[in-house]
């Protein structure tokens, strides 16, 4: 064979084994526009975040903002239910395609990467409208319930003057208890579970007072996937700028949406 035809027969190898390789690393956005649906993991019973509405279809926060990724992608929305031990698994393994609700960690960032964060978690102090409390300062001398060894436990012990009464309870239904029958002044809680006193206590007029931790939730999608992570921040830029963000805020979290608690 002469040396022209040996460079023929290894540029038509090369270009082969370049489309068997495009082929086996096709990206999961084209998966995704492929199949006409993107599978999104989500908690079931997390509200105001996901949960079971009246007709048992999922609703909430995530819920708004998984329907405008796939609307923006032309696809549909198929949720998937997950758990806190499967969920990065599922994603491992595309059983889903992206994972709503997940808080960056150095951890996490080994083995998934991280879109756009989406949704504001933190922990707030909440009180009735009558009572002011703008600062940790102000927690001085205040009756204040929280539930016992949890992340807010430990951020209002680090925060709350020597002369604030922190009553620990045993779970977040006592926290809530102890806070609207009068037992405490103040309660704080993530904003997760703030969301739904806010929404059913109108005679109390409860309201956030102050944050004392703010750590967002991210959008979860496995590495070296470009296309769809830039497809998904696209969409959750749109929905801050047209407002639709805000509106599922207010809507589910009961409070407007802050972008500053966008940032980690």
């Amino acid at each position: 064979m002469t040396l022209q035809k040996t460079m023929k027969a290894a540029f038509a190898a090369a270009l082969m084994l370049g489309a068997a390789t495009g082929i086996a690393r096709a990206d999961a956005l084209a998966d995704i526009k492929s199949a006409g649906e993107i599978k999104v993991g989500i908690f079931s019973d997390f509200p105001p975040f996901s949960s079971a509405s009246a007709d048992m279809s999922i609703k909430g926060y995530d819920v708004d903002v998984a329907q405008q990724i796939a609307d923006g992608l032309g696809v549909k929305l198929n949720l998937v239910s997950v758990t806190g031990q499967n969920r990065i698994p599922y994603l491992n393994d595309k059983r889903v395609d992206i994972l709503m609700s997940v808080g960056f960690s150095k951890e996490r960032a080994e083995v998934i990467d991280f879109a756009a964060a989406y949704a504001p978690y933190y922990i707030a102090v909440i009180g009735p409208a009558e009572l002011k409390v703008a600062g940790k300062e102000d927690l001085a001398d205040k009756t204040i319930a929280v539930n016992r060894g949890t992340l807010e436990d430990t951020s209002l012990t680090e925060a709350a003057p020597s002369t604030a009464a922190i009553q620990r309870f045993d779970n977040y239904n006592a926290v809530i208890q102890a806070f609207i029958s009068g037992q405490t002044q103040l309660m704080v809680v993530g904003n997760d579970v703030g969301a739904q006193v806010l929404a059913r206590q109108e005679a109390l007029k409860p309201e956030q007072k102050f944050q004392l931790l703010t750590s967002p939730s991210h959008i979860g999608l496995n590495k070296n996937e470009e296309a769809l992570k830039t497809a998904v921040n696209d969409a959750v830029a749109k929905m801050l700028a047209d407002g639709k963000l805000n509106a599922s805020s207010e809507a589910w979290l009961k409070t407007p949406l802050n972008p500053e608690n966008l940032k980690d």
